[in-house]
């Protein structure tokens, strides 16, 4: 019988010694197999296998929109920063060209959740929305309660431009906060008024919006534990329905932009952890109930209402309450996953419109999952959601002896197990509330492509 979640943090959640056992690197598994196994033996014949093989017929949309006005220098996104607005034309031609592409393979689906990522979609003007928004709903079904979110960057959006987003039927919004000071801004690249924020959300829900979601990243230049502690009142008192916590991973080998950001302006480790205890213990004491391991939501919110009955979900957006859904990525460096294939649309845009102008294949790496992908992404993503493994669902629904199939896996389960982490019995696996925030290090257990710390190397530390 699986008890109840700890929806506020217990004294000995941040154990400083467990963490800095257990702070390696470690995938997030907004997928698994993770993107780090994309080949290129899929394609997009692939990805029209797999959407007439699938067993479900709600579809996701995820449109990825390149654009920004300006670089923020800690960035790790797929964007293009140009101040040219007749690309976004160009883009539209081509992500008509995609759809177009897709429609009759798709026609069956009906499309519960549609989201715009970046970049940064309010690159568009509110024309250039209407006239995607045209264009999706034209070619696929739209469910009357499909939920239609969208992230902006609130420098360059006012209050009409807001409803105009309402009118085309997004419902769900997404901020990027990071922080308020301005020497964090600065340092950054991303100075932008705390006030004129509280704003756009005061008037994105006059305006119709059931949700919006505010962004915070700890570990950036400058950050102290009294400056993010005024960002998160100001955070707080703004009063999201959902707050996003991110850990900012300095990699300026992989991001160019990363190297403006100096090692000696970066947070101690220690400091780091400070900020992250802060910022935990603060919004779960405003009443916000952490979901898995990086998102907050009001009690009464769809996410908090799926952790406590167990039934949440993660995929490429983050966490979700619609797992049933397929996901069909449009535009460059998209990602979809429809039933057993993942599959990406080329990073580069030059790529990207070039497949569509050849009519080569968009889908240009991905992978095909075997069985065995399938059962371990089952496992990993119970974990990963919802802190617990019910270990006899997974034997009816893939007819396995658990404790054989996984018996490698619960061999790395020991340390967790002997550290208080992780409770084994016959029936589950649950892991504790202490253990939270080490969540993808316990979950590694379970990926069979991990080949020792030189593969983690290329991941994210947790912490």
């Amino acid at each position: 019988m699986r008890s109840e979640p700890t929806m506020t943090p217990t004294p000995d959640f941040f154990d400083p010694a467990l963490l800095r056992k257990y702070n390696l690197n470690g995938p997030r598994y907004t997928s698994y197999p993770t993107a780090l196994e994309f080949n290129t033996e899929v394609n997009d014949t692939s990805l029209l296998t797999a959407a007439a093989d699938s067993p479900t017929n709600a579809l996701s949309l995820y449109v990825h929109i390149p654009f920004c006005h300006q670089l923020c220098y800690y960035c790790g996104c797929n964007k293009i920063v140009t101040r040219h607005a007749d690309k976004a034309d160009r883009y539209l031609d081509y992500l008509a060209k995609e759809i177009a592409l897709r429609q009759k393979a798709f026609a069956h689906y009906k499309v519960g959740q549609l989201h715009l990522g970046g970049g940064s979609p309010s690159f568009f003007t509110i024309e250039q929305h209407t006239r995607l928004m045209t264009m999706l709903q034209q070619a696929f079904a739209f469910k009357v309660d499909a939920e239609c979110s969208i992230e902006i960057d609130p420098r360059h959006v006012d209050e009409v431009y807001l409803t105009g987003l309402a009118n085309l039927g997004y419902k769900r919004l997404s901020i990027g906060v990071q922080d308020i000071n301005y020497d964090v801004q600065q340092a950054i690249n991303r100075v932008q008024s705390t006030s004129h924020i509280a704003e756009l959300v005061s008037h994105a829900r006059k305006t119709g919006f059931e949700s919006v979601n505010l962004d915070l990243i700890y570990g950036l230049p400058h950050q102290t534990e009294q400056s993010f502690k005024t960002t998160l009142a100001a955070v707080k008192a703004m009063d999201p329905e959902r707050i996003s916590l991110f850990s900012y991973a300095h990699l300026p080998d992989r991001f160019a932009a990363q190297r403006k950001i100096k090692d000696a302006w970066l947070p101690s480790a220690e400091t780091k952890l400070a900020l992250m205890k802060l910022a935990m213990t603060s919004l779960t004491q405003a009443g916000y109930a952490l979901i898995g391991m990086d998102h907050f939501a009001k009690q009464s919110d769809e996410l908090a209402i799926a952790q406590q009955q167990g039934k949440l979900h993660r995929n490429f957006q983050g966490y979700t309450t619609r797992g049933e859904l397929d996901m069909l990525g449009l535009g460059v460096s998209s990602i979809s996953a429809v039933y057993d294939m993942y599959g990406q649309n080329p990073k580069a845009l030059n790529d990207y419109y070039a497949a569509l102008d050849s009519q080569n294949s968009v889908v240009v790496k991905g992978t095909q999952l075997s069985r065995d992908d399938m059962i371990r992404r089952d496992v990993i993503m119970a974990l990963m959601c919802n802190l617990y493994l019910d270990i006899d669902a997974i034997e009816t629904k893939w007819d396995i002896v658990f404790h054989h199939y996984f018996s490698e896996s619960l061999d790395k389960l020991t340390p967790f197990i002997v550290d208080g982490l992780v409770g084994l019995s016959r029936s589950a696996i649950e892991v504790a509330p202490k253990a939270r925030l080490l969540i993808r290090i316990i979950s590694m257990s379970f990926d069979a492509y991990l080949a020792g710390q030189l593969h983690q190397q290329r991941y994210s530390r947790v912490i």
